[in-house]
């Protein structure tokens, strides 16, 4: 018996910012956590003795872990308050960090990956529950943007200060320094957040039958084929910023932390406008996020247009759950733990096959023809979700 039902909010209830800034702070270290290697990927693989193809693989197996678990965790659990079940990703999270921070070889950090991958994709499917669950009514894109802020912080600081302390200590004591922190918010999310009970009892028939709404399966395509655009240019990032003259790896971080600024100021100011305008900020964040890696591609040596392109990129990319996330709120909303679930899914299989497929072509091919592949990849996820959005608005007409 599967039954579905709106989120339940008072139309009096206010935003619960305590819960929310929990929220955001377990976000920043799961992305932080998630991403590290991409910012020390030379150290790592020297250290390991691998190529940077083979240590892109760490990011790879993450992903895959969540391919697999978004979709099932609420089959898995489906009463349980996801409360409960945010905290225990913070705590496999946690784990993983520290058991990368010693892990001998590269299978075993692998292993440690996929356990945080798994994590990742379980915050990632019930944060838009827990955010409706603590957002006013009719403000769930500005709730959801406070979790999408993590991910801006840790681009902002999570990522460069990992690859700046790294550069002071090693990557493993980074790592360490990751896992402790995660462990900590975790037991503050279990004292910060009310219950937030599953309203939907989930199953595949709910996920399918949410995907074939209509828009939603062209708009799902959409969104895989932006986060794999951006993705397979963001994956080797570090080697597409060394393709500028005489770079070093202090200009790197700084480039990296650029990038984090401009997502931190695209999560305020489009997440203030979001609720209304996500429809043409789905479409117009694409284009512009391809356009700003192409000035990344073609004019290496344009140092002052290539720090304005990655602040551009930031600012577009680190602001997109907010918009999907706003996308499957409005759209469906008595499925927002199904929609979020999809939404996961299609995000890390991007990932997946972004940092996989690049792996082996930027090992062979070079980085470039990856950044191009990329571009193209985010043109066509913005005419697809165009599409789905003209398909929507004519199933609603009388």
């Amino acid at each position: 018996m599967t039954t579905t039902a709106p989120v339940p909010v008072s139309a009096l209830a206010p935003m619960r910012y305590g819960g929310l800034v929990v929220l955001m702070l377990l976000s920043f270290l799961l992305v932080t956590a998630e991403f590290l290697p991409n910012g020390v990927l030379t150290e790592l693989a020297a250290s390991l003795g691998i190529t940077p193809g083979q240590a892109g693989q760490t990011v790879t197996v993450t992903a895959l872990a969540g391919l697999l678990v978004a979709p099932t965790i609420g089959i898995l659990v489906p009463r349980l308050d996801r409360r409960l079940l945010l905290t225990a990703a913070a705590m496999a999270a946690a784990i993983s960090s520290v058991v990368v921070a010693v892990a001998p070889s590269l299978i075993a950090i692998l292993v440690a990956r996929f356990l945080l991958g798994a994590a990742i994709s379980t915050f990632w499917s019930m944060s838009i529950l827990a955010a409706a669950t603590l957002a006013a009514p009719g403000r769930i894109g500005r709730a959801v943007m406070f979790t999408s802020a993590g991910l801006s912080l840790a681009t902002v600081a999570g990522v460069p200060l990992g690859v700046a302390l790294s550069e002071v200590l090693d990557w493993r004591a980074t790592f360490f320094v990751v896992g402790v922190a995660t462990a900590a918010v975790g037991v503050a999310v279990r004292v910060a957040l009310p219950p937030v009970p599953a309203v939907t009892v989930s199953s595949l028939r709910i996920l399918g039958d949410t995907l074939l709404r209509p828009g939603n399966l062209v708009g799902m395509m959409g969104h895989v084929f932006v986060v794999l655009g951006h993705f397979l240019a963001y994956t080797y990032v570090r080697l597409s910023l060394e393709r500028i003259p005489d770079v070093d790896s202090g200009t790197v971080v700084l480039l990296l932390a650029a990038f984090g600024v401009g997502g931190f100021v695209g999560n305020i100011v489009i997440g203030m406008v979001v609720d209304r305008a996500f429809g043409r900020l789905a479409v117009a964040g694409p284009l512009v996020i391809a356009a700003a890696i192409a000035v990344v591609v073609l004019l290496p040596g344009a140092f002052a247009a290539v720090v304005v392109a990655v602040v551009v990129w930031g600012f577009f990319f680190s602001s997109w759950l907010i918009i999907v996330n706003t996308w499957v709120g409005k759209r469906m909303p008595d499925r927002l733990e199904a929609g979020g679930s999809l939404v996961v899914t299609g995000f890390q299989l991007a990932i997946t096959i972004a940092a996989g497929i690049g792996g082996l072509l930027v090992d062979t091919a070079g980085v470039v023809t990856v950044d191009v592949i990329g571009i193209v990849l985010l043109v066509v996820g913005a005419v697809l979700f165009g599409v789905s959005l003209r398909r929507r608005s004519a199933a609603l007409r009388p």
